[in-house]
């Protein structure tokens, strides 16, 4: 239910900044809550088989690297474009990471519901129809990506452990 009324251009204005301080705000909360948070069962649902073969129907390995990395935006992030190297350690992290990046995307979706307090309500219903076509992609990449690099990084474990080694560091 609309509760303030705005101009066409103060309207435009208005949700320009609403999103980008929700982008913003909750992406960097999401950056500086601790590894342990991605790491807990909470912040995991499991990918289903059913549900790679959806991503791969979707070709989501041939648009995912048009989308931008927002990895780099803030100091401390980790950028996920591209597998760096094989180390476990890495591999580890960047598990990790789509992790992170998944809770975000999802997070980034809910707030989309406050553009009915300053918008009519077609134009609330564009801004979750915004959310969902902005964050749903990026979910998909990062789930994508996690289901193939589980068995990727077993692998490795097993190699480091046959050759008794540590990895270095990421």
């Amino acid at each position: 239910m609309q509760v303030i009324e705005l101009s066409i251009s103060l309207l435009v204005i208005v949700n320009i900044l609403a999103w980008l301080v929700i982008h913003v705000v909750l992406s960097y909360i999401c950056l500086r809550l601790p590894d342990s948070f991605y790491e807990s069962k909470k912040s995991t649902i499991k990918l289903r088989k059913w549900e790679f073969a959806l991503y791969k129907t979707a070709r989501v390995r041939k648009w995912k690297t048009i989308l931008p990395d927002g990895g780099g935006v803030f100091r401390g992030g980790f950028r996920k474009k591209e597998l760096k190297r094989l180390s476990s350690l890495y591999l580890s992290k960047f598990i990790l990471e789509t992790r992170r990046a998944e809770v975000t995307h999802w997070i980034l979706i809910p707030p989309a519901v406050l553009f009915f307090l300053w918008n009519p309500p077609i134009i609330g219903w564009i801004m979750i129809g915004y959310a969902l076509l902005v964050n749903i992609p990026f979910i998909m990449i990062q789930r994508y990506n996690r289901y193939r690099f589980k068995p990727l990084l077993k692998k490795q474990m097993k190699r480091d452990q046959f050759r008794g080694t540590t990895n270095e560091s990421f």
